[in-house]
């Protein structure tokens, strides 16, 4: 099946582009439906028929549709040829590895932590106000970070020590989202991020993810937290 057989539903959140930053590290070709979240555009008889829980990302390969970034990404690696650089684990103990990484990001760090304060703070007008638990939500995300710092000790490169990973791109699209969200992150998570957004896959998703915005940059960064160019999440 070519590649010119995909098509990826959405653009302009840090979820949607997991999924263009994973095309672009394959460098596969693919046609780009530049629906956002909250437009009516995910409520169209034609995107429901493909995914009626009406959310994007979601990616056509053919015949075959699946939805959610997580989902997305992994299909991707295992689907198509890796490139260099760029980490499948080929068996089960590697595997389990990148899919405790990738649980532990999408879990703890995304769903249970980012997106509860975007849904009481920067969507307050369609879910309520609750201040509480949006602080609660920003310690909770702290923590969290702190516990997997022992993995940035020797300042590496990427989560997994063989390469760049789906997990490193979940990674990174959540640190755009703390930023995002006026969120601390400790120096050596800045470091880590700044390395991966100047990769050209990166590079070349952020400009379809993102029209018309431009690329992140990183002066005096180190020093203070800088609100990212990413808008949030695909919900």
């Amino acid at each position: 099946m070519s590649d010119r057989s995909l098509r990826l539903w959405g653009i302009a959140t840090n979820r949607t582009m997991r999924a263009h930053w994973m095309l672009a590290e394959l460098d596969l070709a693919y046609e780009t439906r530049p629906i956002g979240p909250r437009t009516g555009e995910t409520r169209s008889p034609e995107f429901l028929r493909l995914n009626p829980k009406h959310k994007i990302p979601l990616l056509e390969h053919g015949s075959f549709v699946v939805s959610e970034s997580a989902a997305i990404i992994a299909y991707l690696s295992e689907t198509f040829a890796p490139r260099e650089g760029l980490f499948v684990p080929g068996d089960t103990k590697r595997r389990a590895v990148l899919n405790e990484w990738c649980s532990f990001i999408t879990m703890e760090l995304d769903a249970g932590s980012l997106y509860v304060i975007r849904r009481h703070a920067q969507l307050a007008n369609i879910y309520g106000e609750a201040p509480q638990a949006v602080e609660s939500a920003k310690q909770y995300f702290s923590h969290q970070i702190e516990c997997m710092m022992r993995r940035f000790a020797g300042d590496s490169a990427t989560l997994m020590p063989e390469g760049l990973s789906i997990a490193d791109i979940l990674l990174e699209t959540c640190l755009d989202f703390a930023l995002a969200l006026e969120i601390e992150l400790p120096p050596p998570l800045l470091t880590y991020r700044e390395r991966l957004t100047e990769r050209p896959a990166y590079q070349r998703a952020f400009q379809v993810n993102y029209p018309g915005r431009p690329l992140p940059v990183f002066a005096d960064q180190q020093r203070q937290p800088r609100k990212s160019n990413a808008s949030g999440a695909d919900k």
